[in-house]
């Protein structure tokens, strides 16, 4: 009887935390499930995600039109940026979301990626995107274009790093990484 008490008196105490204790978050537990939206900001019509870099956001209010191109070429849904880099006068790589959580944390977002050519001349280069996970495979995206490289996707993505490269003839004038989203 007394184990049956104690047992009883722990799942009323477990019980009450779980009533009581106030709702939990993505950061107090990475591996919760939550649906949070992403928080945006507009800049010049395009959703941003406010935790952006600020670099992001100088590089899509100072080329709207391009960063909508970007968002364009990821397909439908893929409207909210996560991250930008320009890369001198050679190219531009992007990441865009669609908002949606596609695994058990706010983190597992899906991304696309695209690395646009500035220069308007083909030449050998690509991007490439790793999720935050070891065992997903990067997905790339390597030629010799004129516009962009891409674009690439991962259902994870949103922790993860885009690469972009381009060489213009034999030297290597690309060779990035870009972080997205605001992840440690």
């Amino acid at each position: 009887m007394k184990l049956a008490t104690r047992m009883g008196g722990a799942l009323v105490a477990l019980l009450a935390v779980i009533v009581i204790a106030p709702a939990a978050s993505a950061a107090d537990h990475p591996g919760l499930e939550v649906n949070t939206p992403v928080e945006v900001m507009d800049v010049n019509g395009i959703k941003v995600d406010t935790e952006a870099s600020a670099e992001t956001k100088q590089i899509i209010q100072a080329d709207t039109v391009v960063a909508a191109a970007a968002a364009s070429v990821c397909g439908s849904g893929y409207t909210i940026s996560t991250g930008a880099a320009r890369y001198s006068t050679y190219g531009t790589a992007y990441t865009w979301t669609n908002g949606t959580t596609s695994g058990s944390s706010y983190y597992d977002r899906p991304i696309c990626a695209v690395f646009f050519n500035d220069t308007g001349t083909a030449y050998s280069m690509g991007v490439r995107l790793k999720d935050n996970y070891t065992a997903t495979p990067d997905d790339q995206d390597f030629g010799t274009y004129s516009t962009y490289a891409g674009p690439v996707y991962q259902n994870k993505g949103y922790c993860g790093q885009a690469y972009s490269y381009m060489k213009v003839g034999s030297k290597v004038v690309v060779d990035n990484y870009l972080k997205v989203g605001a992840c440690d």
